[in-house]
C-alpha cells in the first residue's frame, strides 16, 4: 500500500490543479495522486498558514531562514514566501513526487530564492533555522513526528520557532508534552475545528 510519505509512490500518477486563497493572496498547486491531501488544501495547512503568518507579523518578523519540512506540494512554504517575500525559505519532503511537485508550484506562483530538498527527516537539512513550520505526518507514527520536533530543536538557531498544527484526536495534547520537554514552553496561538497551531521558542 502506498503513502504519501513513501518516497517513491507505487501509485499511478494523475496530476490534477487546484486554485485556492489564503491571506488574501490567490495561489494555484499542481498536485497528484500519492501526495498528502491532493484534492484541496487541508484544514490544518490553512490554519497553519494564516496563524504563522499573524504570528510573525505581531512578532514584527519579516526575514529570517525558514524550513516547511513535510511540505508536501508546497502549500506553506509558498504562501509565506509571497506573505512575507524577504523570507529565506527550504521546503523539504521525502516524497519525491512531493518535492517535484513543490518546485513545480514555486514557479507557479511565482516565488523565487526557495529551495527544495528532497530528504528523509532532517538528513540533508543541516540549519540553523530560524523558523520551522510543519503539518507533521502523524500516519507514520509517533516516532517520526517526534523526530521531526527533536531535528527541529537541534537545527533551530537561538530565539527561534517552531510552529506545528496537530488534531486533538491525533495526538495533539501528548505532542504538545514532547515540545514541552524539549523547549520548555510550547503555546497554542490558534485552536479551530478540533485543530490546534502550536507555537515553541528555543531560548536564546
Amino acid at each position: 500500500m502506498s503513502h504519501y510519505y513513501d518516497r517513491n509512490p507505487a501509485v499511478e500518477s494523475r496530476p490534477q490543479e487546484i486554485e485556492t486563497r489564503i491571506h488574501g493572496i490567490d495561489l494555484s498547486f499542481e498536485t497528484d495522486r500519492g501526495v498528502f491531501s491532493p484534492e484541496r488544501i487541508d484544514f490544518g495547512t490553512r490554519l497553519l498558514i494564516e496563524a504563522v503568518a499573524d504570528d510573525l507579523s505581531k512578532a514584527g518578523v519579516r526575514k529570517g531562514r525558514l524550513l516547511d519540512i513535510g511540505c508536501g506540494y508546497g502549500p506553506v512554504g509558498i504562501a509565506l514566501k509571497r506573505i512575507f517575500p524577504a523570507l529565506e525559505p527550504t521546503l523539504s519532503d521525502v516524497n519525491e513526487r512531493s518535492a517535484a511537485l513543490a518546485k513545480k508550484n514555486a514557479t507557479k506562483n511565482g516565488v523565487r530564492g526557495l529551495e527544495v530538498v528532497v530528504s528523509d527527516g532532517y538528513e540533508r537539512l543541516p540549519g540553523p533555522f530560524d523558523i520551522v513550520v510543519t503539518n507533521p505526518p502523524v500516519r507514520a507514527g509517533k516516532a517520526v513526528v517526534h523526530a521531526f520536533f527533536e531535528g527541529a530543536f537541534e537545527r533551530l538557531a537561538p530565539g527561534g520557532r517552531l510552529y506545528v498544527v496537530l488534531q486533538r484526536k491525533q495526538g495533539a495534547p501528548s505532542a504538545a508534552e514532547k515540545l514541552e520537554s524539549l523547549f520548555g514552553v510550547c503555546e497554542a496561538i490558534e485552536i479551530d475545528a478540533g485543530y490546534r497551531v502550536l507555537r515553541c521558542e528555543k531560548k536564546p
